[in-house]
């Protein structure tokens, strides 16, 4: 790294231009902070070659040294240079620019030499050099040493730099919220205080060929579900930690592998924390991050991706930077549990397969599968607390198999507008008794970006939540319907902060019209690094 930070230094007035002359940068920069190797790499690499003094128009063309070292370059090619040449201008070319262009050409005649064609240079470029070389020679030593000094840097960082293999990324969450409205479910006053809650992760990412990635998520939390007081998990926030730990307390929630075993197939890994809606398409991109998505937990991307959540899976992709891509995985919620009616193949899990079609960047679909096995040992909660809680557990707390079917899509007309939504249909069965239940949902989003200013995104959800609609051995369709209405607004404050604020409204909750609206107001900030 260094040796190419110098030689692109030594054979380039460009970078000599972007250290001297733009604010005598270079003059300066040894009391500079250094941002970062691969930054250095990438400004030497955006060099391009000129192969004339003269394309730096701002050098004057009167001096017997620019004469000289005009003919030197043109001779031997030895300047390295802006392409567009940028400096077609009126001003002088400064000392140390030009410093730069001859040690470039001393380079270069030395590098002819060395490769026995010194007979391509004459004596008297030679004698040329040799004087130019001696007019110069405080503006060279300057420029050696501050290369120097910008080596030993360089070398600092790469010694004492985080991990050549490894990049932390960082997401905080502060989340101001209420719940409000006249009554819970069920009838009696809904008492609500304003919380102001956190959520931390940390993520180390490792890659070891380039094309791999072991990730590695450390999780803490204090936020406590808002069904605590409004009696429903429809009013569930999408970052709230949803385990009823209010103290903090920090766990590896995610560890896993993935890898491409061929240039079409993609494979990962789960070892603890497998989530669907993570490691395949949920065709919903501008609401899908609990950090920067939508505000609640439903609203975020169709409950198919919740199948199986929370342990140990595999996950193979086909093609999955083509315009068709087939994705399959096996997941196991208590994969690490060697007791009876757990482990990977005798507890709960689900099957799950999907075909996105992508016939442009314009539009996006996807038919979903997925079968899943639910039993108490890992909880029964078929959506996963998205839905009524007769949607989740049908069967009073029974084991349950159901089949799962889902079509999802996003449409964007233009670069500024994003129209999504899914629609899901459930058949549960019943591993006790021959109890059957029906269950559909569906959503609808709006996303307008850049709206007021450049990062921002207006967003609007409608949906259904998992309703049970039939059924038979004692399991009838439920009574009403519930509405899911979401609208937020992310402003963009920097590139590492951003403040959403938004209001989520649930007309009669648990699908039962005499239970009241209730509304949930949320100003989330994020930041992330």
């Amino acid at each position: 790294m260094t040796k190419l930070l110098w030689n692109a230094l030594k054979v380039s007035p460009a970078i000599a231009a972007t250290l001297f002359a733009a604010g005598s940068a270079l003059a300066v920069e040894v009391n500079e902070q250094v941002t970062t190797v691969a930054q250095l790499s990438q400004e030497a690499n955006s060099i391009g070659q000129v192969t004339s003094v003269s394309q730096f128009s701002d050098v004057q063309p009167t001096d017997w040294a620019f004469q000289a070292l005009q003919s030197l370059v043109e001779r031997y090619g030895c300047i390295a240079g802006y392409p567009n040449a940028t400096y077609r201008g009126n001003r002088a070319l400064t000392r140390y620019e030009f410093a730069a262009g001859l040690n470039a050409c001393l380079d270069r005649v030395n590098e002819l030499i060395a490769t026995a064609t010194a007979d391509v240079v004459t004596r008297q470029d030679l004698a040329t050099l040799q004087r130019l070389q001696e007019e110069f020679s405080a503006e060279l030593a300057t420029l050696r040493g501050r290369v120097d000094s910008l080596e030993a840097r360089t070398a600092e960082l790469e010694a004492n730099q985080f991990s050549t293999t490894t990049k932390l990324k960082g997401e905080a969450i502060f989340g101001l919220s209420q719940a409000f409205g006249d009554t819970r479910v069920g009838g009696a006053d809904l008492e609500s205080n304003t919380t102001f809650s956190n959520r931390v992760r940390l993520t180390l990412n490792t890659s070891f060929t380039g094309r791999d990635k072991l990730e590695t998520r450390l999780n803490s939390g204090n936020f406590v579900s808002n069904d605590d007081v409004t009696g429903t998990r429809m009013t569930r926030l999408g970052f709230d930690t949803g385990t009823g730990d209010d103290d903090n307390n920090l766990e590896i929630d995610k560890v896993n592998y993935a890898f491409n075993f061929s240039d079409s197939i993609r494979v990962k890994i789960d070892a603890t924390g497998a989530e669907l809606n993570d490691n395949v398409n949920n065709f919903h991109p501008d609401f899908a991050s609990s950090g920067g998505g939508a505000l609640s937990r439903y609203g975020r991307f169709s409950p198919i991706y919740r199948q199986g959540a929370g342990g140990a899976g595999l996950t193979v992709e086909l093609n999955p930077s083509g315009p068709l891509t087939l994705s399959a995985a096996y997941l196991a919620p208590r994969a690490n549990d060697p007791a009876d009616r757990n482990a990977i193949f005798d507890g709960s899990n689900t099957i799950f397969g999907q075909i996105g079609f992508k016939p442009s960047q314009a539009f996006n679909v996807g038919l979903t599968y997925a079968r899943s096995y639910r039993n108490n040992e890992s909880g029964i909660g078929l959506f996963d607390s998205t839905g009524s809680s007769f949607a989740n557990n049908p069967f009073s707390d029974q084991a349950t198999t159901s089949n799962n079917y889902g079509i999802q899509a996003n449409f964007q007309p233009s670069s500024k507008l994003t129209i999504g939504g899914w629609a899901g249909y459930t058949t549960a069965n019943s591993e006790v008794s021959d109890a059957d239940a029906d269950i559909f949902y569906w959503a609808s989003s709006l996303a307008v970006k850049d709206f007021g200013r450049e990062g921002n995104v207006l967003g609007l959800i409608f949906g259904q939540p998992p309703k049970v609609t039939g059924g038979s051995n004692g399991v009838t369709s439920e009574p009403d319907t519930s509405y899911h209405l979401e609208g937020l607004y992310k402003m963009r404050l920097t590139d590492n902060i951003a403040v959403t604020p938004g209001l989520l409204v649930i007309f009669n909750p648990e699908h039962n019209n005499d239970n009241d609206t209730i509304y949930v107001g949320t100003i989330r900030t994020t930041f992330s690094f």
